[in-house]
């Protein structure tokens, strides 16, 4: 099965160290700054990023739908032949949510090397007027919507599966497909929830305007970034 593009440019590098800065007025720096950080929360939060992680959980929800089918198909097999289809289901199935496991690993990675890029960026000033929009509360809630409804349709099906299953009727393959394919989506929303909950938690801390006060007009190089 085809994997989603992965590849992507790199993020925006970190701001130069202090004795390196040669902005030639705070404008200039607050323009890099804005572009810097509008980027890197894009690569958080944005549309493309809610897709791709969408992407990624229908590329588990297929393989593990093979791999289920396989179970069923080597609970229910006759001959030789039906033992053969359920393998080769089986291992289109692992042959799916292995890279999609991978990717899904190497992504939360990323965010937060790209979390910490933010942090650098956001803490090297302080710009009201500009840093509203990255604080980014519509696209948070929209992986907070998303997050929750995976959640909620996975805790179902983990439970709504075996309490409905029926002796003689229904196998156990069929319960643990079902089950397997709740824990995906319920563990995959957890992880949106997260995502989306830190980059909010993280937006109040860098620009809340008691913190911002102070840098007001001049550069925080010398202040410690929160972490991210």
């Amino acid at each position: 099965m085809s994997s989603p593009r992965t590849s992507v440019p790199p993020p925006p590098p970190p701001p130069p160290p202090p004795h390196l800065r040669a902005w030639p007025d705070r404008d200039a720096l607050l323009a890099d700054r804005d572009r810097a950080m509008g980027e890197l929360g894009r690569r958080l939060l944005g549309g493309g990023r809610l897709g791709l992680f969408l992407v990624w959980l229908l590329v588990l929800e297929v393989g593990w739908g093979l791999v289920g089918a396989g179970l069923v198909m080597f609970d229910e097999a006759l001959d030789p032949f039906s033992v053969g289809f359920a393998l080769l289901s089986a291992a289109a199935g692992v042959g799916a949510l292995v890279p999609a496991a991978f990717f899904q690993v190497r992504g939360l990675r990323r965010d937060r090397a790209v979390r910490w890029l933010f942090v650098q960026w956001a803490t090297l000033d302080a710009a009201p007027a500009r840093d509203a929009r990255h604080r980014a509360p519509g696209l948070t809630l929209a992986w907070l919507l998303v997050s929750f409804a995976l959640c909620a349709a996975g805790l179902w099906l983990c439970l709504a599966v075996p309490a409905s299953a029926r002796r003689g009727t229904d196998t156990y393959a069929e319960v643990a497909y079902g089950m397997g394919a709740g824990l995906l989506l319920w563990v995959t929303g957890l992880v949106g929830t997260v995502r989306a909950v830190a980059h909010h938690r993280l937006a109040v801390r860098l620009f809340s305007p008691v913190r911002a006060a102070p840098r007001a007009g001049r550069p925080a190089s010398s202040e410690h970034p929160p972490h991210a």
